[in-house]
């Protein structure tokens, strides 16, 4: 079937599909390849891309998290939930542009797909760990032993089909590249609400050693430090949030409690 797709598919052409200049290849290395489960594709994939980043998880225990019994499957949303609830930072991305840049920059990328027909869809999760254009060639770890490496025609496809929906997931240390500040401090606002105090922090200090005249960097460290119970990291967070930003009300506020309580 997957040749099928591809026939008469034109190549995809890097120059004219992208808007960042990138290398002719890359590869994503120690991404493990998995045999997952019946229907564990999406806790699968995301044990895969939690093990590259040095977790010991497996896809049963992902699977208690994000995997939904009278769906028999893994709903996008889930996805997104149960890797933020295991302390990962989560951004969707949904571009080749985006794609590409996160596999160059050496960041797996779970993406969703239909690997069937309109009137048979097979849907699916996988990890994309590499591309090769001279080759015309995606690599990805689908759920079994072997790698699954497609056209990037037959790629497109399938991808566009899950409407080119697909996931970075990382440690709260390291951040991606292809996505702004803005969906990144959402991520670390959505860590919060899971109260993965520690993931939170950790991501809100990235962040902030990354976009360091950014006031709310800091002030999200605080919300964090003090959802964790520690109430002097949270007074420098927010004194530090006060050096940037002396007129916001928010972190006026904020350092007001937190003193008041120390």
């Amino acid at each position: 079937m997957i040749g099928w797709l591809a026939a008469c598919a034109p190549a995809f052409d890097p120059d004219a599909r992208l808007s960042v200049d990138l290398p002719t290849r890359a590869q994503v290395s120690g991404v493990p390849l998995i045999q997952q489960e019946a229907f564990f594709c999406g806790p699968t994939s995301i044990a895969m891309v939690m093990q590259w980043a040095g977790s010991d998880i497996g896809q049963a225990d992902v699977a208690k998290l994000a995997f939904n019994p009278g769906a028999g499957g893994t709903y996008l949303a889930d996805m997104i939930g149960s890797s933020r609830r295991l302390g990962q930072l989560a951004v969707e991305i949904n571009t080749f542009d985006q794609l590409l840049s996160e596999i160059d920059a050496g960041h797996p990328v779970i993406v969703f797909q239909n690997l069937g027909l309109g009137v048979a869809p097979v849907w699916h999760y996988g990890v994309v760990t590499g591309y090769d254009f001279d080759a015309d060639a995606v690599y990805l770890n689908s759920g079994q032993l072997n790698q699954m490496i497609l056209p990037f025609a037959t790629f497109e496809r399938t991808w566009r089909r899950g409407d080119f929906w697909g996931l970075v997931v990382l440690p709260p240390d390291e951040l991606p590249v292809s996505v702004g500040q803005t969906d990144i401090l959402s991520a670390a606002a959505a860590l919060e609400r899971v109260a993965q105090w520690t993931g939170a922090e950790t991501l809100y200090q990235t962040g902030a050693a990354r976009w360091p005249g950014n006031w709310l960097w800091q002030f999200g460290l605080a919300n964090a430090r003090y959802g964790g119970g520690d109430l002097r990291g949270a007074r420098q967070a927010l004194l530090r949030a006060r050096a940037i930003a002396p007129d916001i009300p928010e972190i006026r506020a904020n350092l007001a409690q937190v003193e008041s309580e120390l």
